[in-house]
């Protein structure tokens, strides 16, 4: 189980960790709802980026969900946000303007601005999970 109870706020043991804090909930759940209600992106580069950062973050949780990143990733746009992923997880030390330029080849700047959000907004989720020993949902029925 986890390193601390699950609360009785949320729906999933995720939310319900976070559920002691009802109102950082709240707003937790309103962001993650504003990036996947988004036009920016369509759901699969999201969900492969989203798996690419639960195995770099070390989520137990998060990486049951669906396991890694599809071995063949549908199109360029999708590769490049994996590849960048995977720098990304590791620091901002590991990305050199080089990540940049190879993102620019696909993303606008709008694009690589909701990009880095959303994979910070799901490194501190994810973090969140890992740190509180978060084990996989079906522990918690």
């Amino acid at each position: 189980m986890s390193r601390i109870s699950l609360s009785e706020n949320g729906r999933t043991p995720w939310e319900r960790l976070l559920g002691h804090a009802p109102g950082i909930l709240e707003k937790w759940s309103a962001l993650e709802n504003a990036f996947y209600t988004s036009n920016t992106f369509v759901p699969e580069l999201l969900e492969q980026v989203r798996r690419e950062l639960a195995f770099g973050n070390g989520c137990e949780y998060c990486m049951a969900k669906a396991g890694r990143p599809d071995e063949h990733l549908p199109d360029q746009k999708t590769l490049l946000a994996v590849d960048f992923a995977k720098r990304f997880v590791l620091g901002a030390k590991n990305i050199d303007d080089s990540a940049f330029n190879k993102l620019r080849t696909e993303f606008s700047e709008k694009e690589i601005s909701e990009l880095l959000a959303f994979m910070s907004y799901f490194c501190a989720s994810q973090m969140f999970g890992a740190s509180l020993g978060l084990k996989p949902a079906e522990t918690y029925e």
